[in-house]
């Protein structure tokens, strides 16, 4: 199934505990400052009063909020109302593929203590609202990159501290 085959914007994304705690957010829009904290608290209270059998999608203004519960974190995100909502419901697990592969089954904590990788594996996976790269294997290998590049960047400035 690829994720690059159907045009899917994404105007902002939303990860958020169970108990209404934004972990992570990124939009793909311009909005103010208190307009972004007034839809966001607008929508982590319209998910989590939602009953687990309803569905993941949701018409909300003129856009549609597709979301996902994996464990203790909800994964929502806003498309336009004629975009394709499963297409955003599988780029959704795609992104959490990464996380759980990155972080090996990953949890709240993770993303609290390590939300600078979530957000640049969502990086990898999106640009500009859309999927950039559909490529688990490349995700990861980038991933790699950075990592190393962290560790040597780490390196130099203890060496050059102690030096």
């Amino acid at each position: 199934f690829c994720l690059l085959c159907c045009h899917c914007q994404i105007e902002f994304v939303f990860m958020f505990s169970r108990q209404g705690k934004v972990r992570l957010q990124k939009w793909y829009t311009v909005s103010s400052q208190k307009e972004k904290k007034k839809v966001s608290r607008e929508l982590v209270s319209l998910i989590l009063a939602r009953k687990s059998k309803m569905s993941n999608f949701v018409e909300w203004k003129n856009m549609k909020i597709v979301y996902k519960r994996y464990a203790s974190l909800y994964f929502a995100f806003a498309i336009s109302a004629e975009d394709n909502e499963l297409m955003a419901l599988e780029t959704i697990h795609r992104y959490v593929e990464l996380l759980d592969k990155y972080f090996g089954s990953v949890c709240e904590l993770d993303i609290i203590f390590n939300f600078d990788k979530a957000y640049y594996i969502l990086n990898e996976l999106l640009l500009g609202g859309e999927v950039q790269e559909s490529s688990k294997k490349q995700v990861l290998k980038a991933m790699a990159s950075q990592d190393t590049l962290d560790d040597e960047s780490q390196g130099k400035s203890a060496v050059e501290y102690v030096g």
